[in-house]
């Protein structure tokens, strides 16, 4: 084999394989660090122009689904992430999307024509980002009726839903 080709490869299977990871979801149960400890509260912009804060929703399970457009496995489970928010919603579970991206206009077009019954916010700067530590798109943050960071969970593969529902469920009937 030609060693400039396996140099050339090599940052390409690299980044890959970085990429591949942070698509994987932890295993079922995996917690974010400071497991149990307060979930930040934050508050943001929405797409209707109100701000909105994850204290409003205390005393309910809450899913916080970090995303972008330009997240292939983001745009697949939205769709998903909605009809989980519409089915639980009555039973004390919300779903917060908050958008990652610096300018918000691609997340609202994505929204007229995949729309979304759930809240979606806009973290423009990373500051909400950056206090639940995401690290890769889609990530989702499970935080229990008092508060508490519960579950993280990382990439999106289908049949992750699967995974979010078992943990909502429990933490309904807590």
């Amino acid at each position: 084999m030609n060693r400039n080709i396996s140099r050339r490869a090599f940052p390409a299977l690299a980044f890959g394989l970085a990429a591949t990871t942070l698509a994987l979801p932890l295993e079922a149960g995996a917690s974010i660090p400071g497991n149990g400890a307060s979930a930040p509260d934050f508050t943001l912009p929405t797409l209707g122009g109100s701000n909105l804060s994850l204290s409003q929703y205390r005393g309910q399970v809450v899913l916080i689904n970090f995303w972008a457009t330009w997240c292939g496995p983001c745009r697949q489970e939205m769709p998903l992430l909605d009809a989980m928010y519409r089915k639980y919603k009555g039973m004390g579970f919300t779903l917060i999307g908050v958008n990652v991206e610096p300018d918000s206009k691609a997340a609202a077009k994505f929204l007229e024509s995949v729309p979304v019954s759930f809240p979606v916010a806009f973290d423009t700067d990373s500051k909400v980002s950056k206090l639940y530590q995401v690290q890769g798109m889609p990530s989702s943050v499970i935080v229990d009726r008092k508060g508490s960071t519960r579950v993280l969970h990382k990439g999106y593969r289908p049949g992750d839903e699967n995974t979010y529902l078992d943990h909502v469920r429990t933490l309904i009937r807590e």
